[in-house]
């Protein structure tokens, strides 16, 4: 089980989005490498040109040290010359969902941001929580819930990602 994420955001030309991909597979892969890799999706509706990489950790220093290997390289995730902007934010999962289930689960994902008041958080997990446990089928296509671990604005953020009802 994980207890922490990353959500890496590569932003690159649209034409060069397969090959970012696979190009950031291979670095994540790769034998000094920390993590797993969740989930990768390009999006094709709304902002243009991202590369999403989901990734789970056991541990703050696993993330803390992949993230040190990313930003020293001369070249991270392998696609440094088609990257034009890279972002890596920390997050922690909603605690009383389920792990993330890896697999090809259809083509439409969608992605929510939510930035909550200051002291939003925790009526937001106590009204999940709550919510959660009788519609279980209606959330069985929930990929994660997960509330990002710094942020200076001060404000609480939360993700929400899941993959479209075919």
């Amino acid at each position: 089980m994980h207890s922490f994420y990353e959500l890496t955001t590569l932003s690159c030309p649209l034409l060069s989005m397969h090959a970012a991909s696979t190009a950031a597979r291979a670095f994540m892969e790769e034998d000094d490498a920390i993590g797993e890799l969740l989930g990768c999706w390009r999006t094709e509706l709304g902002q243009l040109g991202r590369v999403l990489l989901l990734r789970g950790f056991e541990t703050a220093a696993d993330l803390a040290a992949e993230r040190r290997r990313a930003l020293l390289s001369v070249n991270p995730f392998n696609a440094g010359s088609l990257v034009t902007a890279l972002r890596m934010d920390s997050y922690a999962p909603f605690p009383f969902l389920s792990p993330v289930q890896t697999g090809s689960f259809g083509g439409m994902y969608e992605f929510r941001t939510y930035h909550l008041k200051p002291g939003g958080l925790p009526p937001t997990l106590a009204g999940w929580e709550k919510a959660i446990q009788p519609a279980r089928e209606y959330t069985s296509h929930l990929v994660i819930n997960m509330s990002l671990l710094q942020n200076p604005s001060g404000k609480p953020i939360y993700e929400w990602g899941f993959r479209t009802l075919e």
